[in-house]
């Protein structure tokens, strides 16, 4: 909807990214601000927004469901919640991509019952909240997504079905064992801040180009 804002954080991509996002201009209201690291791109987008709700998206995202950001933003109103995801599916990868986000998704809903378990691929955050949490630490530059989402409060979290489509650029880059490996550590050392501060050489080799949102 032209009504809607959206907010590209862009760290100086070489795509044409600011000049793909400005063609839209007479369809939405939109705007490019300096992005950096994810946790930096989004808390600069959403110390941006005014809205009671702040929805953060990774660059290569689409909406599996036309009509998921509403439902998500109808059961965060009316649950009161504070942070709402969906599922992850791979869409144009090998049966090996669709397992491993098949897996995602299930540690997504087993969540429920330990800590929330959100990816910054869809992360519906009730503004207020999100400030109150402080937002993205910035110093952590690989799964601070999954850090602030396990702060939330398991009775304000929730899964929406419907979903989005990702790529298996992650998996192109990292290989498959090399990426579950590293997913699986980070879930292990939940409780350990000095691991999500280390540098884990997640965005080494970064194919150029791809913005950073």
């Amino acid at each position: 909807m032209s009504s809607t804002r959206v907010l590209v954080a862009d760290a100086n991509s070489t795509d044409r990214t600011r000049e793909i996002v400005w063609s839209f201009r007479d369809r939405l209201n939109v705007t490019v601000i300096p992005g950096g690291m994810p946790s930096v791109g989004r808390n600069q987008g959403a110390a941006h927004a005014e809205t009671p709700y702040v929805l953060f998206i990774d660059a290569d995202i689409e909406l599996a469901d036309r009509s998921l950001i509403r439902r998500c933003t109808e059961k965060a109103q009316a649950k009161r919640l504070h942070c709402v995801t969906t599922n992850i599916v791979c869409r144009g990868g090998n049966w090996i991509d669709e397992l491993f986000y098949a897996v995602l998704d299930l540690f997504q809903y087993l969540s429920y019952v330990h800590r929330p378990f959100a990816t910054g691929m869809f992360m519906l955050f009730d503004r207020q909240r999100f400030w109150q949490l402080g937002g993205f630490h910035e110093q952590i530059h690989f799964a601070e997504d999954y850090k602030l989402s396990q702060r939330v409060d398991r009775k304000r979290f929730a899964i929406v079905r419907g979903g989005v489509y990702t790529t298996n650029r992650r998996f192109q880059k990292m290989g498959h064992l090399p990426a579950g490996w590293l997913f699986l550590k980070t879930a292990m050392n939940y409780w350990n801040e000095k691991y999500f501060l280390r540098d884990h050489k997640y965005w080494a080799n970064e194919p150029e180009g791809l913005p950073r949102t």
